[in-house]
C-alpha cells in the first residue's frame, strides 16, 4: 500500500468533512427569482413564449375567450384536424360554449389527432408546462395524441420551476397529485445515431394558447 497516496487521501477527505459540517449562507439564495438575463426586466409571459418557441413549442395570446375559440378553429382548419380530444369539464363547457366541437370520451381514441387540455403551471425560465394527473385529461391526453394543446391563463405563469411545485402543493394540500411532468417542447429523442428525433415517442407538436385574465 502506498502510505504517501493514501494519507493525502485522507487528508482530503477530513477537508471535504469539515467543509460539509461548516454552515454557510447560500451566496445564490434568490437566484430562481432574480430575472433570466442581466439587466431584463420583461413580463413573464414575454419570456416564457421565447423561451417556448426556443425549444420548438408554438405560442398564442389570445385576449379573451372569442380570440381563443377563433385561434383554435384556425388551428384546426389549418391543420385539417378532425379528432380533437377534451375530457376536463371545465375546457368541455368553454368549448361547447361556443360550439367548438371536440371529442369528450375515450371513444375512437386511438385516432385521435389532438388532445386539449389546461395545466397546473407554465414556467417561463424554460418555456415549460407543468401538468399533473390531478386534471380528467391525466397523462394519456397530453403524450398520447400527436398535437397537444394546452390552454392556459396569465395568471399561472410563474418563473421557475419551484415557484409551479409551490402552487401544487398549495392547490392540493394533502391531496397531492401522484404524477407531475414538465413537458418543454415536443417530444424528441437521441437514441439512434445521437440525432435528435422530435416527437418520435410522443406529441409531435406542442400549442399554448395563453388566455388573458389580468384585466
Amino acid at each position: 500500500m502506498n502510505i504517501r497516496n493514501t494519507t493525502a487521501k485522507e487528508r482530503m477527505l477530513k477537508r471535504i468533512r469539515q467543509a460539509l459540517l461548516q454552515k454557510r449562507d447560500n451566496p445564490y439564495a434568490d437566484f430562481e427569482d432574480s430575472p433570466l438575463y442581466k439587466d431584463e426586466e420583461e413580463p413573464l409571459d414575454v419570456t416564457f413564449a421565447r423561451e417556448l418557441t426556443q425549444v420548438g413549442g408554438h405560442f398564442v395570446y389570445c385576449d379573451g375567450e372569442i380570440s381563443l375559440i377563433e385561434n383554435l378553429i384556425l388551428l384546426a382548419e389549418t391543420l385539417e384536424l378532425k379528432k380533437i380530444f377534451a375530457w376536463e369539464s371545465g375546457i368541455q363547457q368553454l368549448l361547447e360554449q361556443y360550439g367548438f366541437p371536440v371529442y369528450t370520451t375515450a371513444h375512437q381514441f386511438l385516432d385521435a389527432e389532438a388532445g386539449i387540455t389546461s395545466c397546473e403551471a407554465l414556467v417561463a425560465r424554460s418555456g415549460s408546462v407543468l401538468i399533473s394527473n390531478a386534471e380528467a385529461s391525466g397523462r394519456r391526453l397530453s403524450s398520447y395524441p400527436p398535437i397537444h394543446i394546452v390552454v392556459a391563463k396569465t395568471s399561472q405563469l410563474v418563473m421557475d420551476i419551484k415557484h409551479g411545485l409551490r402552487r401544487i402543493q398549495e392547490k392540493y394540500a394533502d391531496q397531492q397529485p401522484s404524477m407531475i411532468t414538465l413537458v418543454t417542447g415536443p417530444s424528441r429523442s437521441n437514441a439512434i445515431e445521437n440525432t435528435t428525433v422530435v416527437g418520435s415517442h410522443g406529441t409531435k407538436a406542442l400549442y399554448v394558447f395563453l388566455l388573458e385574465d389580468r384585466f
